[in-house]
């Protein structure tokens, strides 16, 4: 029995490395990067016929950034399904407000729902088990019940990610720990089309359980994992750079 066709013909997604597929290298995809956005858009291409699929997310982006840049070169496709996830750059950034930052978003969506196309917006991930990243569980907390809540007012989908308790899975995560690795990816997509009302066959990725591990050993790839990774990305924060410089959209266009 066929699934039945889901109303949808023409799919942008907006965003930031989340959206643009970082942490799921794939070197036959625009860009060689996959992730949920593109797995989502294979699901919905082979279910309708004539679909188009546009990507302008962009890695370290923040949000008005996304809205500056991405807003309205999405509106020009005339697309009648858009993913926007933003403000998880803004939010693990010290000294941010989440209302400030959902304030912003919400000014987005509604511009975004203008026309009628179908939104899905994201809540941020529990990060309470994550290194460092684990301090601000709390902000993040109050900027996902801001998302929620400007989802139900502009009739939004909500793309719950803090529901998703898979993600508490360490190999859900890249060796950054700040991005999904390709199971992840593949969990998220399910999740998403999960949200839509979408059937889809993506394999369910159920990993087997892990060993324990020592402490020692932990605290051993703690600390090559903050050399390698961690430090970098504080010290581009420092110089106001960002890992999207001279980085451009990976499907500018249908």
């Amino acid at each position: 029995m066929m699934a039945e066709q889901h109303p949808w013909t023409r799919y942008v997604a907006l965003g930031d490395s989340f959206t643009e597929g970082i942490g799921d290298p794939e070197p036959d995809s625009p860009g060689g990067h996959r992730g949920w956005a593109d797995r989502v858009a294979e699901v919905l291409a082979v279910q309708t016929e004539d679909f188009a699929y546009a990507n302008l997310a962009i890695r370290g982006r923040l949000l008005q950034q996304i809205v500056d840049e991405q807003i309205e070169p999405a509106l020009e496709l005339r697309p009648d399904l858009i993913t926007i996830s933003a403000g998880g750059n803004d939010i693990i950034r010290p000294g941010t407000d989440p209302d400030d930052v959902a304030s912003r978003l919400d000014a987005a969506v509604g511009r975004l729902r203008a026309d009628d196309a179908t939104v899905v917006v994201f809540t941020g991930p529990d990060i309470g088990q994550t290194p460092v990243l684990g301090r601000i569980r709390g902000k993040v907390a109050i900027y996902n019940e801001n998302v929620a809540a400007l989802a139900l007012k502009h009739d939004a989908v909500l793309a719950n990610m803090w529901a998703l308790r898979e993600l508490s899975d360490p190999r859900m995560w890249a060796p950054d720990r700040l991005h999904f690795s390709p199971i992840g990816h593949q969990t998220i997509a399910r999740m998403v089309l999960r949200a839509l009302n979408v059937e889809n066959d993506l394999d369910a990725v159920v990993p087997e359980p892990l060993p324990k591990q020592p402490w020692r050993q932990a605290r051993t790839e703690d600390l090559s994992w903050a050399r390698e990774y961690f430090v970098p990305w504080v010290l581009r924060r420092i110089r106001h750079q960002s890992s999207g410089d001279g980085i451009t959209a990976k499907r500018p266009g249908f």
